[in-house]
């Protein structure tokens, strides 16, 4: 599916001024999971290679509301503090993909167990017969050709992120570590995150929080 492209009918765009800097912003209706995206775009593409890249599943309670059970909230401004940094790039925000995918409710309840049994992120989800991770980075492939992105630096600490966009066409040039703080409410996350997910969180060892997690999200 990865050969549908975005159509004019389906995004509009204008200019969104952000405490740190004038972003082109992008929304678009992705042609086929339907949902309203957005991407947030910084300087000129030019030629469309190696551009700085972050995409950001959303996650209202930590994006929005700041929660420190996960780390959201500070990798989205980590992320566009870099984009800045870097005067080019682009932050794809897919909305629809709550908790891996699974919403907002039943994420809620997956907190209410890792609260109430001390399971952790994986385990939470897989008691309720819910899947681990069910987001899909097609919408994401497709505004980045839309916006003429050939190849890309991904910020990211997740490499399933990196081979699921690779499958979607989008050529990874290099992974970018996005370390976020690790805190005490989220060092169980995390810590699930890297020993059940696979992430890359070399920055764990060295916090002054390190040592027995309960994954909890």
């Amino acid at each position: 599916m990865s050969e549908q492209s975005l159509d004019a009918e389906g995004t509009a765009e204008s200019d969104l001024v952000l405490r740190s800097a004038r972003f082109r912003c992008v929304a678009f209706r992705d042609p086929i999971d339907r949902c309203e995206h957005m991407a947030l775009v910084l300087g000129e593409i030019g030629d469309g290679a190696r551009v700085l890249v972050r995409v950001h599943s959303e996650c209202v309670t930590g994006d929005v509301f700041g929660a420190l059970r996960c780390e959201c909230g500070d990798q989205l401004q980590a992320a566009l503090d870099a984009i800045v940094a870097e005067g080019r790039g682009v932050l794809v925000y897919l909305r629809g993909q709550e908790g891996r995918g699974i919403g907002l409710v039943d994420k809620v309840r997956t907190q209410v167990l890792q609260d109430e049994r001390g399971l952790d992120t994986v385990d939470s989800a897989t008691a309720l017969g819910l899947p681990v991770d069910v987001r899909d980075y097609g919408p994401a492939a497709r505004v980045l050709r839309h916006r003429g992105v050939r190849s890309v630096r991904l910020l990211s600490n997740n490499p399933d992120k990196v081979r699921a966009l690779e499958g979607y066409g989008v050529k990874v040039a290099e992974r970018v570590p996005l370390p976020a703080p690790v805190r005490e409410e989220n060092l169980g996350y995390l810590t699930a995150k890297r020993d059940r997910l696979g992430h890359v969180l070399p920055h764990l060892n060295g916090s002054p929080h390190h040592g027995p997690g309960n994954g909890r999200v």
